[in-house]
């Protein structure tokens, strides 16, 4: 690393090429694959909004509905890194057209899906086909933008992408729902795919590892048998708490990751390279990932909550109320390249932590009659410092590798990112669940109390006079709830920018 401080080479592959400036036809390039992270995002949450209307048409049951819900980011989640490796085998491009010809296909199949089954079975496949698309677009970004500087502006375009599409699926999926049936919101990937499969084989150059080695199958195996009981586990503890199942998933997806990495240490030709994680660049950058989205997603979680069930919004309302920070932190991607041209990269990292851990501190003063323009101001400020944060630390961990393992270290990445969304829907949405729980002051209150949600619910079935006096108790208990996990927010960023300012300063 060098003495600035600044965003370096990072990997001997990059030695000697001189940096060439990218050219249009490479910009060009780039719009095709932000193309199809900003549609892999949007596709992430569009759903939500279509559950109730596909319910009423399939009649799934509740076991069928959460598949149809969690199926598709169990599958990404759990070949993020299978899928990098095989890019940088077959060609990160080939890989990319075929991800891209598999998830029109699944969303042709998921939009006129007659049954349940069938839908869940199209909503799997499009999970293995994000699970291409992800890695071999930061693959190819790697290998397309060999100059330093035009790779961070070029992955905070493809930040922005993301971040953009995670908000505007809510959006996109109300004007589909309210013109059309629920399959539509599966059909806006068509076009965006058609411009894929037709413009990246001129716009976007091949590259694979010309030397990879034997696939390590066995190693394929035990990354998926880890990553995905893991998410699961985590995922069923948020929704239903801690219980045999969930433990069951756990012990057995932790159990996966241990042999994984004895594999990945024994192994002629690793799928992963584990001596990416002895540079201070790397872990830092990837544990800063995983808690920099953590954070996001917690706060959507109980955010999307509180201002429901508390304030009263509607849907379309809360999102646009939650519109401004994921917009900030879709532009502060784009930002990030800027600053990093005039501070250390360490600076900038721990800076835009502290400015996420000053946002989530700002929700304490959350309340339960007027606090819209108070989330709003903290949301906005999380959604600053993550931006920066996620595009720094995905442009540390793509640099790091050699360019032939540009897709291994994007998957690293990614599950990094899936494995914090997932935990902190699940830690910060328990911590506000037990503080509701243990503030909850209603004499005699049952399991259907357990949630605001079921608060709310119940109150609809009670006399007025008793019905506001639990739905004060629940909003008031719920709102100590966010408190408490606003306030773990705050200590995880702000610990987390120390630990970055620590590992990144300059040597």
């Amino acid at each position: 690393m060098t003495n600035t401080g600044q965003i370096p080479p990072a990997s001997p592959a990059d030695a000697g090429t001189g940096h060439a400036p990218a050219g249009a036809r490479t910009w060009a390039g780039l719009v095709v694959l932000a193309g199809a992270v900003l549609l892999i995002a949007v596709d992430a949450t569009v759903l939500d909004l279509a559950l109730p209307f596909l319910s009423a048409d399939l009649a799934p049951s509740g076991v069928q509905l959460l598949w149809i819900i969690d199926v598709y980011s169990f599958a990404v989640a759990g070949l993020l890194v299978t899928m990098g490796v095989l890019g940088d085998r077959v060609g990160r491009r080939r890989l990319l057209l075929v991800g891209a010809v598999g998830f029109a296909a699944a969303s042709v199949l998921a939009a006129w899906a007659p049954s349940p089954e069938l839908l869940i079975v199209a909503r799997a496949v499009q999970g293995v086909s994000g699970a291409t698309l992800m890695p071999a677009t930061l693959g190819l970004i790697r290998h397309m933008f060999t100059d330093p500087r035009e790779r961070t502006v070029a992955i905070g375009v493809w930040g922005a992408m993301a971040g953009g599409g995670a908000a505007a699926g809510p959006l996109v999926g109300g004007w589909l729902l309210e013109h059309f049936w629920w399959g539509s919101v599966f059909l806006i990937n068509l076009p965006i795919m058609a411009v894929l499969v037709v413009a990246a084989p001129f716009l976007v150059p091949e590259s694979r590892d010309p030397h990879p080695g034997r696939f390590d199958l066995p190693g394929a195996a035990l990354s998926l048998l880890a990553v995905v009981p893991i998410v699961y586990a985590v995922k069923e503890t948020a929704l239903h708490g801690p219980h045999s199942a969930a433990l069951v998933a756990l012990g057995g997806g932790l159990t996966a990751a241990v042999a994984f990495v004895y594999r990945q240490r024994i192994a002629t030709d690793p799928l992963l390279d584990l001596t990416l994680f002895r540079r201070r660049e790397f872990s830092a950058a990837v544990a800063t990932n995983l808690l920099s989205i953590f954070a996001l997603a917690g706060v959507l979680f109980f955010g999307s909550q509180y201002l429901q069930l508390v304030l009263g919004v509607g849907p379309l309302e809360a999102g646009l109320l939650m519109l401004p920070g994921t917009a900030t932190s879709a532009l502060s991607a784009l930002g990030a390249a800027w600053l990093v041209r005039r501070l250390p990269v360490g600076t900038v990292l721990s800076g835009a932590l502290a400015v996420a851990a000053v946002g989530a501190a700002v929700l304490l003063a959350l309340d339960t009659e007027h606090g819209a323009g108070v989330f709003v101001a903290g949301f906005v400020l999380i959604g600053v410092g993550v931006g920066i944060a996620l595009t720094l630390t995905t442009d540390l961990v793509v640099g790091a590798a050699p360019a032939d393992r540009a897709g291994a270290a994007s998957a690293v990445s990614e599950t990094a990112y899936e494995l914090g969304i997932a935990l902190g829907v699940a830690v910060l949405g328990s911590v506000v669940t037990a503080v509701y729980r243990s503030r909850l002051g209603v004499p005699g209150a049952g399991h259907e109390f357990d949630t605001l949600g079921g608060a709310v619910a119940a109150a609809g079935r009670l006399p007025a006079a008793e019905a506001e006096i639990l739905l004060e108790s629940a909003r008031s208990a719920f709102v100590a709830g966010t408190h408490g996990a606003a306030a773990a927010t705050a200590v995880i960023l702000a610990a987390t920018a120390l630990l970055t300012l620590r590992m990144l300063r300059p040597r």
